[in-house]
């Protein structure tokens, strides 16, 4: 979390917007597009880094999807955890599209979205090879766009629906708040080991 001593001891317009968003998100209230729009561009071309604001960066993922839990991980030690969830059908790695499971296996976070219909999204790199040769042999198209992000932008459910239900076609998500972090302290191309 952003302490008021590190605000000030780093001083910036790019950082004042990102504490606001950052703000909006813990508090569950709507950021403008614009907030969002900003606070994601500076964060994805490093114009403004974790290091700037006190995260360290995380050298690799792990979710546990037994536990819920996305471990941000440095040099083997774990500097957060957040609770997560999964696609309607957790158990299982994903074998075709629409099984509404989320993979398991080592994969990397390949791209960013700031403005897909969930608060901000990372893509996880499924399907590799060996995920598609397996939906081929069962004459299925393995799926895809697989993602970590955060509650949709449009919400149909409540609040405690997407904090304590599973709920995703097969992506990993967590709260607006957590994914801000997330975003943050994740460079592109981080292994990310999804694990049963």
């Amino acid at each position: 979390m952003i302490t008021t001593s590190k605000f000030y001891k780093h001083r910036g317009a790019s950082l004042g917007l990102l504490l606001v968003c950052w703000c909006a998100a813990a508090s569950g209230d709507d950021a403008s597009d614009a907030i969002v729009d900003s606070m994601a561009t500076t964060a994805s071309t490093g114009a403004v880094g974790a290091s700037n604001i006190g995260l360290v960066m995380a050298d690799r993922v792990v979710v546990r999807k037994s536990e819920r839990r996305l471990d941000l991980m440095r040099a083997g030690r774990v500097l957060r955890s957040f609770r997560i969830a999964l696609g309607l059908r957790p158990s299982g790695h994903k074998e075709r599209e629409g099984d509404y499971r989320t993979p398991e296996g080592s994969y990397r976070l390949i791209r960013r979205n700031p403005r897909s219909d969930f608060f901000l999204s990372m893509e996880v790199s499924y399907p590799n090879a060996q995920d598609v040769a397996h939906a081929q042999s069962m004459r299925a198209k393995p799926g895809g766009a697989i993602m970590i992000h955060g509650w949709p932008n449009t919400p149909r459910k409540s609040a405690e629906y997407y904090a304590n239900a599973d709920w995703t076609d097969g992506c990993i998500a967590v709260k607006n708040s957590d994914m801000v972090e997330i975003w943050l302290s994740t460079p592109l191309d981080t292994p990310i080991d999804i694990l049963p």
